[in-house]
């Protein structure tokens, strides 16, 4: 499905309004956004919103290190683990874990669509590749 691209542009906007002062998006912003919005009445009000939520689960994504780990990781860990990222990438990355029991031992972390793969199982699916 092809996007207006007045609700694209509106739907960016919007995701940009939904920052706080560090460029992160808040929930206390979104919130504002959507009172916002309610005042307003949008050509087509669906198609906004929706476009506005794919925006918004992409940014959010762009901001979050999803660490998956075969068992749990310590705060200090997580700390670490977001300030190598935040580093790396130039803005605010927050640390979420997610247990995966396939990874053997390890880690890989998901920034966005970016695949950071420290895990046995992923050395050993390379050296499968490499094999072939």
């Amino acid at each position: 499905m092809k996007r207006d691209k007045k609700i694209t542009k509106l739907a960016k906007k919007l995701v940009e309004f939904s920052k706080d002062d560090r460029g992160v998006v808040s929930e206390a912003k979104v919130g504002e956004v959507l009172a916002g919005l309610k005042q307003v009445e949008l050509r087509n009000p669906v198609a906004t919103l929706k476009a506005y939520l794919a925006y918004l689960r992409r940014e959010i994504a762009l901001q979050t290190a999803v660490v998956s780990t075969p068992a749990g990781l310590s705060a200090e860990a997580l700390q670490a683990i977001e300030a190598k990222y935040s580093a790396i990438y130039g803005r605010p990355i927050s640390a979420v874990t997610q247990q995966d029991t396939s990874l053997i031992a390890g880690v890989r972390v998901r920034v966005g669509d970016d695949v950071y793969d420290a895990s046995v199982a992923g050395r050993l699916q390379r050296l499968a590749e490499n094999v072939h």
